[in-house]
């Protein structure tokens, strides 16, 4: 990774599995996340045999999907859409040539070792292995950064997997705030997590996003997310698993743009007025002005004033420092008045 993950606002374009099998797709779609600006794609790692057990392959035999986002059986779309060892590689040499960083999720710890020996800049957790031990201490002695997934966990459940993670002596951890459904309801989400997750654990917190659109994403940067993942096609039509709540092209683009502007814009907790805001003032605020005409030695009122733009001369708030005053010239109906025109 050409920059710490800490450091700067980060987003992966995760493509998953909506290369479909076929790595020619798989390159197109890496090559629109970096024109998106993304920093990171990002796929995952099974075979047939180390994620998904016979009794599940049974009750998926055949799909009723009338969308035809999907065909034949469980076990017939995982044969196809697993991403083999070689074409890790592949792709991986593929991302180094753009300059954009490869990544993946892990399913097992033999998928750990392949993803260290592509030297990724980081392991992803997905959300269904936070209580999966073996596999979090088999990550967190790689020495690697780990991004956590706390999609279906609870708080006792995410602080036994952080804890599991530091007892291994790696504390480089960022959470994800995700809700595992696809997509979620606006009342699941949940956005408020995020600062909350910040402050019970103290490590930074992104948003792994399954909604569809881009609202959620940037109002969690608003929330302080340091990080975005989002499902990425070149198709929302195209057969496959997410696809359909996926951000395609357009939508990435505004997501990596704006972010930073977010980012930016939080600030800080200070009111500050800025530079560009004070010499507004000198616009846009008003100044006491003569009301009617005012001659020399004039001993002012209430009544002898208005307010109005601009803000050049003395402040409204300043007017009781100003009846009584004797006035040294002649001001004339709706002039501007400046102390130099008072008797001290």
């Amino acid at each position: 990774m050409r920059k710490n993950i800490f450091d700067i606002f980060y987003v992966i374009a995760d493509i998953g599995a909506n290369h479909n099998g076929d790595v020619k797709l798989a390159k197109k779609i890496i090559r629109s996340a970096k024109e998106c600006g993304c920093n990171c794609v990002k796929f995952q790692s099974w075979t047939p045999d180390s994620l998904i057990a016979k009794e599940e392959y049974d009750r998926n035999v055949k799909y009723n999907d009338s969308s035809h986002k999907h065909f034949g059986s469980l076990r017939e779309m995982v044969e196809k859409y697993y991403l083999r060892p070689e074409q890790h590689y592949e792709l991986k040499k593929y991302c180094d040539q753009i300059e954009i960083d490869f990544a993946s999720t892990p399913f097992s710890n033999e998928e750990v070792d392949l993803l260290i020996d592509l030297d990724v800049p980081f392991i992803k957790i997905a959300s269904m292995d936070i209580n999966n031990p073996d596999l979090l201490r088999h990550v967190a002695r790689k020495q690697k950064p780990i991004i956590l997934s706390t999609g279906m966990a609870t708080l006792a459940e995410i602080e036994n997997a952080v804890k599991t993670i530091e007892q291994e002596g790696n504390s480089d951890i960022v959470l994800l705030h995700c809700i595992a459904i696809y997509p979620p309801a606006y009342e699941d989400i949940n956005l408020n997590n995020i600062p909350m997750l910040r402050q019970m654990f103290g490590y930074p917190v992104g948003f792994s996003d399954h909604t569809i659109g881009i609202s959620m994403p940037l109002a969690s940067v608003a929330l302080g997310s340091c990080m975005i993942e989002k499902h990425f096609t070149l198709d929302k039509d195209m057969p496959g698993w997410d696809h359909e709540v996926s951000a395609n092209p357009k939508e990435m683009k505004t997501i990596v743009d704006e972010s930073p502007n977010i980012v930016r814009a939080l600030g800080t907790y200070r009111r500050v007025v800025g530079q560009a805001e004070e010499e507004k003032k000198l616009k846009f605020r008003r100044s006491v002005v003569a009301g009617r005409n005012l001659g020399k030695g004039h001993i002012l009122t209430a009544e002898d004033f208005k307010f109005k733009r601009p803000g050049t001369g003395i402040q409204p708030d300043e007017i009781a420092y100003v009846i009584g005053r004797t006035v040294k010239r002649d001001i004339f109906l709706d002039e501007v008045i400046k102390w130099d025109d008072l008797n001290l």
